[in-house]
């Protein structure tokens, strides 16, 4: 497949952002239907916020196994088999006439997730030249992060206006939408990478290298959660804000997260692990200076965006490391980064939850977060003295990898 040379972007990366820009929409669109889902099916609001644990479980799980078992197919072919289960895991959740049949239908949509953001990514640094990888990444991811801005906010009002089964059936049509651009732009000639056996992929994928980039990613991401989960009783509860003023601030992070993906990509396309080390840094500092600010509601909104830039730069750099470290397991490992991210999200989550309930509060998530966050960029750094130390040995003694 040719790559072009100009400094322009070929479409088919914005035909992987509407794939993105649908799946990001149905993973974060439920936080703003609970009330309604919860009402209609007389399940509790805690029941109800299962729906998101499933659907990130789901995400962490059918990632490696949709991947593998598809290794051996045209990656074009899988991307537009992955929409279409997005496509039919959303039909069912808008006609799911029960809750335990919802969150099955959550679970089915969740399992085009990782794979398509893991082959995806595949595909998109296979579309251009090698100095813009990261940022062909961050093009499809803009569309995620368009989601959070725009399509979160237009499922919810379209849940409160004609009910939550009306946003599901406007997410399968974007699934509907997003099959015909990738059939229509992604070229046809996109063949699947050189064939190795499952046990191949899964040496490479135990490779020092990876494992470290995997767990980077799963620390790095955990602090934006253990704070943004809780976003809307920060700003209420600790800054002051009324309820109706969430919504706009969170158009402030949507816009940061997109300023910061496209930030990431760049750095990452200059300098790989100074741009993982440096955003991962730039995280920390923006969680912790965070704390000073909670009280002042012009600091609040002014963080509040600049959490979004940094959280969203660490994710070019994060999946271009496991990537260039995976060898032929490009897409195994592309994928896995994405269930670590939903893990991070996990993790981050739970841990948030306990310091709200046990100790010490609401005010102390974000120098929680910096703390989490500052474990990942341990682990950067650890990894970036190993790869050093490594280049250093004479070829005979270092160990055959993807290092």
């Amino acid at each position: 497949m040719t790559i072009r040379s100009s400094r322009s972007m070929p479409a088919a990366l914005y035909a992987l952002a509407a794939g993105a820009f649908g799946i990001g929409t149905t993973e974060f669109v439920i936080m703003g239907l609970l009330i309604q889902v919860a009402a209609d099916l007389k399940v509790t609001i805690a029941t109800a916020g299962l729906l998101i644990s499933g659907y990130a479980l789901g995400v962490f799980v059918g990632a490696p196994v949709l991947t593998v078992a598809t290794s051996r197919w045209p990656r074009k072919a899988v991307l537009i088999g992955l929409m279409a289960i997005f496509t039919l895991g959303n039909l069912c959740c808008a006609m799911a006439p029960n809750y335990a049949l919802l969150l099955l239908a959550r679970v089915i949509t969740s399992l085009a997730h990782g794979t398509f953001f893991g082959v995806g990514s595949v595909v998109a640094t296979s579309l251009v030249a090698s100095d813009r990888r990261a940022s062909a990444i961050s093009i499809m991811f803009t569309g995620l992060t368009i989601a959070t801005l725009l399509g979160v906010p237009a499922g919810a009002w379209l849940g409160l206006h004609f009910g939550w089964r009306s946003t599901f059936w406007a997410v399968a049509a974007i699934g509907v939408l997003a099959m015909l651009v990738i059939a229509a732009l992604v070229p046809a000639g996109h063949e699947h990478g050189k064939r190795i056996a499952v046990r191949d992929e899964l040496r490479a994928i135990g490779h020092p290298s990876v494992l470290l980039g995997l767990l980077m990613t799963v620390l790095g991401f955990a602090g934006v959660f253990t704070v943004f989960t809780y976003i809307q009783p920060i700003l209420t509860e600790v800054t002051g804000f009324a309820q109706g003023a969430v919504s706009p601030i969170l158009l402030v992070f949507g816009v940061g997260l997109i300023a910061g993906n496209l930030l990431g990509g760049r750095l990452a396309d200059r300098h790989l692990t100074r741009a993982l080390w440096s955003t991962l840094a730039a995280l920390i500092v923006v969680l912790g200076a965070m704390s000073f600010a909670l009280h002042s509601k012009v600091l609040t909104v002014l963080f509040v965006g600049l959490l979004g830039v940094a959280a969203f730069a660490t994710v070019p750099p994060l999946q271009l490391w496991v990537l260039h470290k995976a060898n032929d397991a490009k897409s195994l490992a592309s994928s896995l980064n994405i269930g670590a991210f939903n893990l991070g999200n996990a993790l981050g989550a739970w841990l948030g939850g306990l310091v709200v309930a046990h100790g010490p509060g609401l005010g102390a998530l974000t120098w929680v977060a910096a703390l989490v966050t500052s474990s990942g960029l341990l682990i950067a750094l650890w990894a970036q003295q190993r790869e050093a130390a490594l280049a250093r040995l004479p070829a005979s003694a270092c160990p055959s990898s993807g290092a």
